[in-house]
């Protein structure tokens, strides 16, 4: 079964991580998405909100594809993270020059921690290139509409979280 790991901090899914879910699910037989619990980026919605909202929005792609699509909460190294989810490979998605360059930098980390883990990038849609959690939440909270960027369900989330 090949299995790929999709790691992020998902606060909140948009519809460029969609993308890149809906294209892994072509190239494996189990999709776990990796929910960072990253303490330093300071999430605005919970582990759990994070999580529900990726099982809600990768359902689909999992009933259409066939693909198994696991939500999986890590906070340790994506190596060891990988490791524990039986992942052989790890999915990135990239939107622009300057993620390849930071990602890059990770991938020679990683093939350090361990050679049998690969990396495979997947190029955002030209659509969705520009799309980016932090400046979805910038442009909700400041009330604009972000339904171009999000699921109905997820810009519900951050009406009602801004109304708050």
């Amino acid at each position: 079964m090949r299995t790929a790991l999709y790691p992020g901090t998902f606060d909140p899914i948009t519809k460029g991580h969609i993308d890149i879910i809906k294209r892994a699910c072509t190239l494996v037989d189990r999709l776990v998405i990796g929910v960072a619990i990253n303490r330093d980026k300071g999430p605005m919605f919970t582990l759990e909100e994070r999580v529900a909202m990726v099982e809600a929005e990768a359902a689909y792609w999992s009933d259409r594809t066939g693909t198994e699509i696991v939500a999986h909460p890590f906070e340790n190294l994506l190596i060891n993270c990988a490791r524990e989810v039986g992942a052989q490979m790890i999915v990135r998605g990239l939107r622009a020059v300057a993620d390849f360059e930071y990602e890059y930098q990770m991938v020679g980390m990683n093939r350090v921690l361990d050679d049998q883990i690969e990396t495979v990038f997947l190029m955002a849609e030209a659509q969705h290139q520009a799309i980016a959690s932090k400046l979805v939440k910038e442009i909700a909270r400041l009330g604009g509409d972000v339904s171009a960027f999000v699921t109905p369900a997820v810009n519900q989330a951050l009406s009602e979280r801004f109304a708050r």
